[in-house]
């Protein structure tokens, strides 16, 4: 099996994509693991960037930044909640899914961490895994190093993604 990568152009492009993209595989019935990014409206003027990931596997969501006070000018990921986030997606599974959907391959994976386990599982018992792609160097470079010439990528596009999970 091949993982499929998406790179949208445009902040919060890629998470949309991706989360769109499992709501209407879900609508039709596709078993899923893995995580999304629960899309939320903030006031332009909002600098924090808070952000909730959604389970697939059991729908529950969880908050993996954490906050930094109020004078902070960026957001900073808890690693205890991505732990959870990975744990949640580890204990369910790969075995009754029909495809596997992270909203992120990040820094936690391109070092060998986070989500990795899940997508080699996946991918090793022929589940379609799609993943969302930064534009950052290093990241690009461990996603590269991790699946080899395993990886397709897929037009920022949800007719796309939806045709590539679909098969």
């Amino acid at each position: 099996m091949r993982i499929g990568y998406v790179s949208a152009p445009g902040r919060g492009e890629t998470d949309r994509l991706i989360s769109e993209a499992a709501t209407t595989l879900e609508a039709e019935g596709f078993r899923l693991n893995g995580i999304v990014k629960v899309l939320q409206d903030l006031p332009d003027s909002d600098h924090h960037c808070d952000m909730d990931v959604r389970v697939l596997s059991d729908g529950r969501s969880i908050r993996i930044t954490q906050s930094l006070g109020k004078e902070s000018q960026g957001c900073r990921l808890n690693p205890e909640a991505i732990a959870e986030a990975v744990a949640a997606v580890d204990q369910a599974g790969v075995t009754r899914a029909d495809a596997f959907l992270l909203n992120k391959f990040g820094p936690e994976e391109a070092e060998g961490r986070g989500f990795r386990h899940a997508i080699a599982d996946a991918l090793e018992k022929g589940i379609p895994v799609l993943v969302g792609l930064g534009a950052g160097e290093a990241t690009r470079k461990g996603f590269e190093a991790f699946v080899g010439d395993l990886a397709d990528p897929v037009s920022p596009d949800l007719d796309a993604i939806l045709g590539f999970v679909r098969g």
